[in-house]
């Protein structure tokens, strides 16, 4: 895995590995949003968000948030930024980057953050 040697910047989805997993953690390859800020942190972790494929279903959930795929953003299919499983991983998990989200994608994603930790929170 090459990422250790990249830039991995906010706002940029990255083909991840998330195995091992426990219990009802998403799991395998797939792709993530970097949430976390450029600045934080000394060491190589970064905060990312996983992205897995489109459900309606999805649209009964307030921390999943639909993103068409686009040649920006470099998904291949209708998906879903699942704001719920937030995880810090070490960068020799990012195996390539796919493309990027917009800052309208970017700031919906830390406000739906947010709102897991405590529904009162209003939009930032």
């Amino acid at each position: 895995m090459l990422a250790i040697f990249m830039s991995i910047r906010q706002g940029e989805i990255w083909e991840v590995e998330f195995f091992p997993n426990v219990g009802s953690e998403i799991s395998k390859k797939r792709p993530a949003v970097v949430v976390s800020h450029d600045l934080i942190g000394r060491l190589p972790l970064k905060t990312i968000v996983p992205i897995t494929e489109w459900s309606q279903s999805f649209s009964n959930y307030p921390w999943m948030l639909k993103i068409i795929h686009t040649q920006e953003n470099g998904l291949k299919k209708a998906s879903s930024i699942d704001c719920f499983q937030v995880r810090n991983f070490s960068t020799q998990r990012f195996i390539k980057k796919l493309g990027a989200v917009d800052e309208n994608m970017l700031r919906q994603v830390h406000s739906t953050i947010l709102k897991t930790l405590n529904p009162k929170y209003k939009s930032v």
